[in-house]
């Protein structure tokens, strides 16, 4: 896209505040409609917009392909580490009230949000790998 100059100074300006709201999202997601699946969406779409305007190669240069596949992964693994822990100190799996340390209501607020941190790092690493490999293959 050369010589679309107000189209991407445009994009530079909203990236931020695309990336902001979507941790915003992610963290009122748990009182109000929202959460780490809807903020993993949109922070991916902020970087998505970014490759779309100014090229995939400008996503390859900040963002390389071995990342993403490691937070996919630490996404999972922090997911499931909340419900071991759980079940470790004697609970079910995601019992939240039997994280260590905490009582009912700290355990509940503080597991769900765990849990939350741990979909918008999955969601927003595989969102962002999908649009990489599909543009690598029309790219030609």
């Amino acid at each position: 896209m050369k010589g679309h100059i107000v189209l991407k100074m445009a994009t530079r300006m909203m990236v931020p505040f695309i990336l902001m709201f979507s941790l915003y999202v992610l963290a009122h997601g748990e009182i109000s409609p929202g959460g780490g699946f809807q903020g993993g969406v949109i922070f991916a779409s902020g970087f998505i917009l970014y490759g779309m305007v100014f090229g995939v190669e400008e996503i390859y240069r900040k963002i390389k392909r071995k990342i993403l596949i490691f937070m996919t992964a630490f996404g999972v693994m922090i997911y499931s580490g909340v419900g071991y822990i759980t079940m470790f100190n004697g609970g079910l799996f995601l019992e939240y009230a039997k994280l260590p340390g905490l009582n009912m209501k700290s355990g509940n607020s503080m597991g769900l949000l765990f849990i939350e941190i741990g979909v918008f790092i999955t969601v927003s690493s595989v969102m962002l790998l999908l649009f990489i490999e599909v543009s690598k293959k029309y790219d030609n």
